[in-house]
């Protein structure tokens, strides 16, 4: 078990945030994406995310991180909380699920 930085009661090591007073107990939290498995030239690499929850600064970002086949990061860029929801809307948006529902509603209106 750990103390809780804020409010230092005990927190189990895996939880994300403090069951007593809801303060991050990491200061980040990290997914790892596979390039596209068909494309060769993307084989082997890799996307990172990096979300920060926490910063001396209090400046909470979105960084990604692009990996080439022997493990190092060969580009990134962050982005604000601001920038990032955009981005999240957009891929949700675009998906092909949601192009077909909105086609979907489309021919449904042009009856």
């Amino acid at each position: 078990m750990t103390s809780c930085n804020r409010c230092r009661r005990q927190v189990e090591p895996t939880f994300r945030y403090c069951p007593h007073c809801a303060a991050p107990q990491r200061r980040k939290i990290v997914e790892l994406f596979r390039a596209h498995a068909r494309l060769a030239f993307d084989r082997g690499k890799g996307l990172r995310v990096s979300r920060y929850l926490a910063t001396d600064d209090g400046e909470r970002h979105v960084r990604f991180s692009v990996w080439n086949r022997e493990g190092v990061a060969q580009a990134a860029v962050s982005l604000d909380e601001d920038e990032a929801q955009r981005l999240g809307r957009f891929l949700l948006e675009t998906a092909p699920d949601a192009q077909e529902a909105a086609t979907a509603i489309l021919h449904q209106n042009d009856h």
